[in-house]
């Protein structure tokens, strides 16, 4: 179903808008890795997905998008999987592990409604990489938030940072924290100055 829906809304998508992919070669060609991206709506999920076809991308998701059954039941068919963010237990680390473990993607919004979700976000992703160890992927995102954006033919901008490779060294884990954030902003102003 992931691939069905995926290249269904990669036609879409191109009807209503243009989508400006940047440096795409730093996205591994094969093996298991963890992809931060921006995250201020639907829209940049959606191209996230459909810009890495045919690699498939495993998203870490709030569980309250799953509290509907309806909602939840397609969202696990799009490989999202839901996380307390609020109170995270066992399943923030076990099931990305064992998703890297079999060579998948890791999908992971770490800007969160709050700062301290944010700092949490950004070092939840340093640790699944890292003990998984497998890179991470910073990208960023500019370009329409919601559907009523994407009809009035927004155009959209995606660009890939260089991987980072995490070392195993637990006291690192703040500096490669602070790198990842340092990374992502870094990109978000790229696309802002090719605008």
């Amino acid at each position: 179903m992931y691939q069905f829906v995926a290249y269904f809304l990669k036609i879409t998508l191109r009807v209503f808008g243009k989508l400006h992919v940047y440096d795409k070669h730093n996205i591994p060609k094969e093996g298991a890795f963890v992809i931060a991206c921006t995250h201020t709506g639907w829209i940049d999920v959606l191209y996230l997905g459909i810009t890495l076809l045919p690699t498939k991308i495993h998203y870490m998701a709030k569980k309250q998008l799953f509290s509907n059954r309806l909602i939840g039941w397609f969202l696990r068919k799009l490989n999202a999987f839901p996380v307390d963010r609020d109170n995270p237990g066992p399943s923030v680390l076990k099931i990305p592990y064992r998703l890297l473990s079999q060579g998948e993607v890791v999908g992971i919004f770490p800007s969160g409604t709050r700062i301290e979700e944010q700092n949490a976000l950004k070092q939840g992703a340093i640790t699944i990489a890292q003990r998984s160890r497998v890179p991470i992927i910073p990208a960023a995102y500019v370009g329409p938030n919601s559907f009523k954006e994407l009809f009035i033919k927004r155009e959209a901008y995606l660009i890939f940072g260089e991987p980072i490779h995490i070392s195993n060294l637990k006291e690192q884990r703040d500096h490669f924290t602070n790198l990842l954030e340092e990374k992502i902003n870094t990109l978000a102003m790229k696309i802002q100055d090719k605008n």
